[in-house]
C-alpha cells in the first residue's frame, strides 16, 4: 500500500481548496495516509483548513516571509535550511523545516516532494556548479512526474538583464549577464521552466530586484551601523537600482499561484529604480525624525552624513527594470511602489532602534 510521507506531516493528496477565511492554524497529528484516502489516525484540523501544500527549497529572507504569509492563510508549508542551527531558529519561529544539502540531497525530502501541491525554489547559483538541485535534473523529473505537483516558481534575479546603459527593460528584452553568477542565474531559469514543461506543469521564473524588508533595509543598516555587504558596495554608485519589498514579492507569489498564466518569465520590481545614495540618505533623514540625536550618539562620523556607510564602487548593470506586466497580468497592486513607502513602513514598526 503506497503511503505519502511529507516533512513532519502526513495526509492524502486532495484538490486545491484555499480558504482566504482561515487564519487561525490547526494542529495537525503525525500520521500516514494511504494512497486511497484512509488515515490510520484522525487529525484535528478545522473543517475549513486549506488543503494546498508548499514546499520551500531555501527558507532565506523571502522564504521565511512567504511561509508566515502562508501559514497565515492556511496552508500547509514545509521548507528547507543549510545548517542545524538554522534549523534551530526556524523551528522556535514555529516552521516545519529540514537541513537540506542540494548537491547530496537526502531521498527521504525528494520522494516527499512528490505530495506537495506547489513548489518554490530560492536557492541561489553557485560558481562551478550552477543551479545545486539542477544536477539531480533526471531525479527530480522522475520523482515529480507522478507525483501532485501543481505549480513551481524559480526566484531569479534582473541581473540577467546585465548592462543596459540607464535603459528601460522588460521581459522581452534578450538577456545579457555579464558576469559568472548572472549567467549561472539565466541557466538555472531555463533548467527550472524545462523542469515545469516536462512534468506538465505551469512553471514561472520571477526576476527580483533588489529585495529590502523590515530587519534588513537601508534603515537596519544605518541604525545597527552594518557594513555593506560585497553586493551591495558594487550597487553604491550605480545611477538607478531596481528593488522590490518583500511584502510586495509575497503579492506577486500570491497572485502567481490564483491567476492561471502561460508566461515563463516576470520581472518583480516597484516602480521606482532610484539610486542606492538616495535611498540611504531618505532612510537616514526618517532616522534623525524619529529619534533625535540618535546617530550622534552611535558616533556616526559627521562626513559621512550625507551618504552613510557608502564608500566608492565601480558602477555596472546599469538599467531600469519595468514591472508593466507584472501589473497587467498578473494584476498585482504594490504595497510600497517606491523605496519612500516600503521604508516608511519599515521604521514606523520599530519601536526602539537598539
Amino acid at each position: 500500500m503506497e503511503t505519502c510521507q511529507l516533512l513532519g506531516r502526513f495526509f492524502p493528496a486532495s484538490p486545491l481548496e484555499f480558504n482566504h477565511r482561515s487564519r487561525k492554524l490547526a494542529r495537525t497529528t503525525n500520521f500516514f495516509i494511504s494512497a486511497n484516502g484512509f488515515s490510520s489516525k484522525q487529525t484535528e484540523k478545522s473543517e475549513g483548513e486549506s488543503r494546498n501544500r508548499m514546499f520551500i527549497l531555501g527558507m532565506g529572507f523571502v522564504g521565511q516571509f512567504f511561509a508566515q504569509e502562508l501559514l497565515n492563510e492556511g496552508w500547509i508549508v514545509s521548507g528547507t535550511c543549510t545548517s542545524m542551527k538554522k534549523r534551530k531558529e526556524l523551528q522556535i519561529r514555529g516552521f516545519d523545516v529540514e537541513v537540506f544539502d542540494a548537491n547530496q540531497p537526502q531521498m527521504s525530502t525528494m520522494n516527499a516532494l512528490k505530495c506537495y501541491s506547489h513548489l518554490l525554489v530560492s536557492i541561489p547559483p553557485v560558481v562551478g556548479i550552477g543551479d545545486p538541485m539542477l544536477q539531480h535534473g533526471e531525479l527530480l523529473r522522475s520523482v515529480l512526474m507522478g507525483g501532485n505537483l501543481q505549480w513551481l516558481c524559480y526566484l531569479s534575479s534582473t541581473s540577467v538583464y546585465g548592462d543596459c546603459g540607464g535603459a528601460y527593460v522588460d521581459e522581452d528584452c534578450p538577456p545579457n549577464p555579464t558576469n559568472e553568477l548572472a549567467k549561472l542565474r539565466l541557466e538555472a531559469e531555463q533548467g527550472w521552466l524545462n523542469l515545469a514543461g516536462d512534468i506538465g506543469i505551469r512553471g514561472q521564473a520571477f526576476r527580483l530586484g533588489g529585495i529590502y524588508g523590515p530587519g534588513r533595509s537601508a534603515v537596519d543598516t544605518i541604525i545597527k551601523q552594518e557594513p555593506l555587504s560585497k553586493s551591495q558596495k558594487l550597487r553604491v554608485s550605480k545611477q538607478f537600482t531596481s528593488r522590490v519589498h518583500v511584502a510586495d514579492i509575497w503579492q506577486a507569489l500570491k497572485a502567481s499561484i490564483h491567476i492561471p498564466s502561460s508566461r515563463g518569465t516576470y520581472n518583480i520590481v516597484d516602480d521606482d529604480p532610484a539610486p542606492r545614495k538616495e535611498v540611504f540618505a531618505y532612510a537616514l533623514d526618517l532616522v534623525e525624525k524619529k529619534w533625535p540625536g540618535l546617530i550622534k550618539e552611535i558616533n556616526f562620523p559627521e562626513a559621512e552624513r550625507e551618504e552613510p556607510f557608502i564608500r566608492k564602487a565601480t558602477s555596472s548593470g546599469e538599467k531600469r527594470v519595468s514591472n508593466a506586466r507584472m501589473k497587467k497580468e498578473l494584476a498585482v497592486e504594490l504595497l510600497h511602489p517606491t523605496y519612500k513607502s516600503g521604508l516608511q513602513s519599515i521604521i514606523d514598526q520599530l519601536e526602539n532602534p537598539f
